[in-house]
């Protein structure tokens, strides 16, 4: 893994020389991956044997769809080597994604995951509120993109309290202990959005407990907001009105990438971070967008060393607003979401959970 990529601020490396950084890694991966992974070879005999190699640019960089990850068995490891196997969440009777990973790989993203949230959570560990249930990290070795986020989020936080019970039901007056136990602190809450909004914000009285020196980030689950009409400045003005809190960032990323985050800055927009780049597709052609133009999204990422994950076509649509000029003062492009492909399955971690899966979802 390059160093340049991981050990620099949060958000600093201007797009020409990340760009190059990128393209050499991606190439790279895309060799190791060609070598060790032979369904992967297969597919780039068949799809891309006619692309530059190495590619000349991120757009030349070869691209699986993420579908592919239900339907075949892609990893760069022995059965030996394999430390953690991690699944996407999904609905009932849907496939789901199986992510191999060894411990370097782990280590990795744990390491580029740490990079980023410092930007919005400095670099001191706080005392965590895990807006779910501690029944969904029980199992260590084989868990779903729920936990994974969990746990992910986890090393970031100390004195870790569980806000839910088993019944997602909120553990009212030990909540109320743990915030008095650490009463003027900065405090770190993580959760899935859904999660966050009926099974927190719904059980607590305005006012009732004050987190105003908190932050919380969430992701994921928006969909099943969307279908109740709830928006981002509605999800943040409740809140403020029910918690006192107000520092709130948002992310994207996906268990295909795990480690990957495309983390919401001040003005509300999600930027890229250094490991990482995104492209927009056409879903016609699949030729690449110009910034501004909307499509499918391509996620970028030089982390993935255990499985072929480097380079994906998601489910999901957004647009690249702009490239190094948010005025956030954060580099890297500067994303909008849309949400989810026409029908596109289902399958956010929340959103599995308001579908009736709860914690196994």
């Amino acid at each position: 893994m390059p160093d340049s990529l991981l050990e620099r601020r949060p958000f600093s490396i201007p797009r020409r020389e990340k760009e190059t950084l990128l393209c050499r890694r991606l190439a790279e991966l895309t060799e190791h991956h060609r070598a060790h992974c032979p369904a992967y070879a297969s597919v780039l005999d068949l799809l891309w044997s006619e692309s530059p190699s190495p590619p000349e640019r991120l757009q030349d960089v070869p691209w699986l769809p993420v579908q592919l990850f239900k339907t075949h068995e892609l990893r760069s490891i022995p059965d030996d080597a394999v430390f953690k196997v991690l699944t996407s969440s999904g609905t009932t009777g849907a496939a789901t994604s199986r992510i191999f990973l060894d411990r370097e790989s782990a280590s990795r993203q744990t390491r580029a995951l740490a990079a980023t949230m410092a930007a919005v959570l400095g670099t001191q560990r706080r005392p965590m509120i895990v807006i779910d249930s501690r029944e969904t990290v029980r199992d260590r070795r084989s868990f779903n993109a729920r936990a994974a986020g969990i746990l992910g989020m986890s090393t970031f936080g100390r004195d870790h309290f569980y806000a839910l019970d088993a019944d997602m039901r909120l553990q009212r007056s030990a909540l109320h202990a743990w915030l008095e136990d650490h009463a003027g602190e900065p405090l770190f809450l993580f959760g899935f959005t859904f999660m966050v909004w009926r099974h927190f914000l719904d059980a607590l009285a305005p006012g009732e407990i004050d987190l105003s020196h908190a932050v919380l980030v969430h992701g994921g689950g928006w969909k099943q907001l969307q279908a109740e009409a709830v928006g981002a400045g509605q999800f943040r003005e409740r809140l403020a009105k029910t918690t006192g809190l107000s520092r709130v960032a948002s992310y994207y990323g996906m268990v295909e990438q795990i480690g990957t985050v495309f983390l919401e800055c001040r003005n509300g927009r999600l930027h890229a971070p250094n490991p990482a780049d995104i492209l927009i597709r056409d879903p016609r052609s699949w030729e690449v967008q110009p910034d501004g133009t909307p499509g499918v999204i391509q996620v970028l990422s030089s982390l993935p060393t255990s499985y072929p994950g480097h380079s994906l076509l998601t489910e999901d649509l957004g647009t690249v607003l702009s490239r190094d000029r948010c005025g956030c003062g954060w580099l890297g492009a500067a994303v909008e979401l849309h949400g989810r492909v026409p029908r596109a399955e289902l399958r956010g971690c929340s959103d599995t959970h308001a579908a009736g899966l709860g914690a196994a979802a």
